[in-house]
């Protein structure tokens, strides 16, 4: 998709810490800049900002996060002061309370703005479903996936042809067994531990430490596992607490009370994602409320790994139950103990042929350039409505 001359965008998201939202950011940013155009991000920061500068992104730091409306006023002064002396041609969303700012910024100095819904976002009133409406007030509105799109059309009044679904990409050339070198495996291996000669199933939950994961339900399951007399199987709980210093606690507690601590490791943040999912032989995404689209359920798919996810939301879209992995109730442990024994006694030969299933199908459809393609058009589309009245005067 060719961009407009000097086109420039401005995203601007919470923060560059982890994530999906975050890990989109910086994909569009460098195709935007690949396009020959220029990208900035409005955030707070964090651990992706070297990435984004490191593409040729430029960073506008400010604390967008904040649902404070004394910041947020500023920092809608401040993306117009942005806009106008950088000539931003568009803005992008990806957060609600940053999208106020943003969407204020952009009427204010008449460019078009789009806003991604990359969550499901829930209103128990009135207020909090004006709250989530921001997402819609723009040009145009971005949903992660089918499953989001039908959500947004659902929750707000607003029109079908404004909401577009584009799923989310994997970057195929990082998530590319054939790139992980030996070296990085036996990295990651020492680091969390795991003796080359340990032969057991190896589950991995990538995700914050926060009860929407599930963790809880997979301690309950591998605690029923255990009850069996199995103990031929690993579980890593790989990514940081963020704060959440209670809910690690009581998952530390629950690990010890049920006499897991040889079966499940916390073992923290990891930089190196594909080799985090080569090291495992299965990825679990027991989320308890529905993902909008679940990026740790294709990323493994990319990497030759099956996957049992909670049977709702996203991943209904991404994971093919009994062909490329396993959908599972959420919440349900003995449900989870069942599918993880499954996996277990499948060996090693049979899960190698599913991840093969599940890898073709993730590089037919979620390829992050397909979703870079796809949302440049979707700029392009919105720029050329906005041409059309000024042609047409």
């Amino acid at each position: 998709m060719a961009l407009p001359p000097d086109f420039t965008l401005l995203q601007v998201v919470p923060e560059l810490e982890t994530g999906g939202a975050e890990q989109t950011t910086i994909d569009v940013a460098r195709a935007v800049i690949a396009g020959g155009g220029r990208a900035f991000v409005a955030t707070r920061g964090g651990r992706m900002t070297a990435r984004l500068e490191a593409d040729g992104g430029r960073l506008a730091q400010m604390a967008v996060q904040s649902k404070n409306p004394l910041v947020m006023l500023g920092n809608a002064a401040r993306l117009v002061d942005l806009i106008r002396s950088e000539n931003v041609s568009l803005v992008h969303a990806r957060s609600r309370a940053p999208a106020f700012a943003a969407l204020w910024a952009a009427r204010t100095t008449g460019t078009p703005f789009v806003a991604t819904y990359h969550g499901v976002y829930k209103a128990q009133s009135g207020l909090k479903r004006w709250y989530n409406a921001v997402m819609t007030r723009g040009d145009l509105v971005i949903a992660n996936s089918d499953y989001t799109r039908s959500h947004v059309l659902a929750e707000h009044a607003v029109d079908p042809d404004k909401v577009i679904a584009i799923p989310r990409g994997v970057d195929l050339d990082r998530f590319n067994p054939a790139w992980v070198t030996p070296d990085r495996m036996a990295a990651l291996r020492e680091a969390w531990g795991i003796d080359i000669a340990d032969r057991r199933t190896r589950f991995l939950l990538a995700g914050r430490l926060t009860r929407l994961k599930g963790h809880l339900t997979i301690i309950e399951a591998a605690a029923r596992l255990a009850a069996q007399g199995r103990d031929d199987f690993l579980i890593l709980f790989a990514g940081d607490d963020q704060g959440r210093t209670e809910y690690r606690e009581e998952l530390i507690a629950a690990i010890t009370a049920a006499g897991l601590d040889k079966q499940i490791r916390l073992v923290g943040h990891c930089d190196d994602m594909p080799a985090a999912f080569l090291l495992a032989d299965v990825a679990l995404l027991p989320t308890t409320v529905p993902e909008s689209f679940g990026r740790t359920a294709v990323e493994p798919q990319a990497m030759g790994r099956v996957v049992i996810a909670s049977n709702h939301g996203g991943t209904t879209e991404t994971v093919v139950d009994g062909i490329t992995g396993w959908l599972v109730p959420p919440e349900n442990a003995a449900a989870w103990a069942t599918a993880m024994a499954r996996a277990i006694d499948l060996g090693a030969g049979e899960r190698a042929k599913m991840g093969e299933t599940g890898m073709n199908r993730t590089r037919q459809l979620y390829r992050v350039d397909v979703m870079c393609a796809a949302t440049l058009a979707a700029y392009e589309r919105v720029l050329e409505a906005r041409r059309q009245p000024h042609e047409a005067a």
